[in-house]
């Protein structure tokens, strides 16, 4: 399949970071949690521009421990990926990251190409995800947010319950992972 992505992208998790020193990036999406240490892999990455996120990755605020994305990270995320569009398409490389490189990152990768495609219905966003990190499993918090912020009407959550289905068929344990992990409004959201 065909990139539909405007810039390259990447994604991978903290302990990948290493292996992109060579990808000539020009942009780091770097999620991690509050307490985490900033990487030091991104010292031999070269000159690029480079956002910091830190929140978990949890989609509800039911724990006061745990401190989940907010609108002004989504906002923060989107204005960071307008930046790309300035960038020549061939210069343009884009390294989303958080710890493990399947929810978080994934999530903030969607949005940015649903930014940069407004065009394109959201089930191609998330093949293009799915292409790029086949172990997806995007943040539904990240999405919920970051739909109502490009006016997708839904269609970006619509679509991630695509991406749970088929990480569902692969993984049945999942199910019982998700929702142990305070996560069922995505196995929910598969479901429906």
């Amino acid at each position: 399949m065909a990139t539909i992505s405007p810039f390259k992208t990447s994604v991978c998790g903290i302990e990948e970071l290493a292996g992109h020193r060579e990808s000539r990036v020009s942009h780091v999406l770097s999620i991690l949690d509050p307490d985490w240490p900033v990487p030091d892999a991104f010292g031999t990455y070269g000159e690029h521009a480079r956002l910091e996120l830190r929140f978990h990755d949890v989609i509800e605020e039911t724990d006061p421990e745990m401190f989940a994305p907010q609108q002004e990270h989504v906002a923060d995320l989107l204005a960071f990926g307008r930046g790309l569009l300035e960038v020549p398409h061939d210069d343009a490389h884009l390294l989303v990251h958080c710890h493990a490189g399947i929810s978080r990152s994934t999530a903030a990768m969607a949005l940015v190409l649903a930014q940069a495609l407004p065009d394109a219905p959201a089930d191609r966003i998330f093949e293009e995800v799915l292409r790029i990190r086949p172990q997806a499993w995007p943040n539904l918090r990240i999405l919920e947010i970051g739909d109502v912020m490009l006016n997708r009407r839904g269609e970006l959550v619509a679509a991630a319950a695509g991406v749970y289905r088929i990480q569902l068929d692969r993984r049945h344990y999942l199910t019982e992972q998700m929702r142990a992990g305070g996560r069922g409004r995505e196995i929910e959201t598969a479901i429906r």
